[in-house]
């Protein structure tokens, strides 16, 4: 499921990079597997804790599993936002300013391939590492939405576009969110730590 969900939205920003309609199609068409996968957790996850009665790390790697599928689903579901709103941008001429999200898009997908290693891998370490990253990611999208809201003033007729890289970047900002829910339920799973809201 998470391969897919980092598949999608690879597919989904080298459609808005490259301008390729077809990745886009590809993106969005992902979801619907990840929407079934989600599902198939949650009935299996159920499945174990009613036949097997699962305690302590094992009762805690089933329920994790079953936190972790719906931020899964949902970086599926900001993959296909991106790919929608690049589709909208592939219709017009390119804007130079899209080069603003880049670093957003490495940041973003980066934090959600190591949440998930370290879910798999039971890397604490690693995952207290995916939560100290997200304030960076929210500050890059900040300072993006900031460049393209001044670059709307400057230029109203290239309005819907630059409107479309802000919803992108908030998009990205999302992926980051969820990747640090991914890398708390990590931290619960192997060390049986909560350490969601410390601030």
């Amino acid at each position: 499921m998470a391969g897919l969900t980092e598949r999608s939205l690879h597919h989904a920003m080298n459609g808005l990079l490259r301008r390729d309609d077809s990745l886009c199609i590809k993106a969005i068409a992902d979801d619907e597997e990840v929407d079934q996968l989600e599902m198939q957790i949650d009935k299996d996850g159920l499945e174990i804790l009613v036949r097997y009665q699962p305690v302590a790390s094992d009762l805690r790697q089933v329920i994790s599993a079953m936190k972790l599928s719906p931020n899964i689903e949902r970086v599926a579901d900001e993959a296909t936002n991106v790919a929608e709103c690049a589709r909208k941008l592939n219709r017009h001429p390119p804007l130079a300013e899209v080069n603003l999200i880049v670093p957003t898009q490495a940041h973003a997908i980066s934090m959600f391939k190591d949440s998930i290693d370290a879910f798999v891998r039971e890397d604490v370490e690693l995952a207290r590492a995916v939560v100290g990253r997200d304030k960076q990611l929210d500050n890059m999208n900040a300072s993006a939405n900031r460049q393209l809201t001044e670059r709307m003033m400057q230029d109203r007729d290239q309005l819907r576009g630059y409107l479309n890289l802000i919803i992108i970047s908030r998009c990205l900002e999302r992926v980051g969110d969820h990747a640090t829910n991914i890398a708390e339920d990590a931290v619960y799973a192997a060390a049986a730590e909560d350490i969601r809201h410390q601030t």
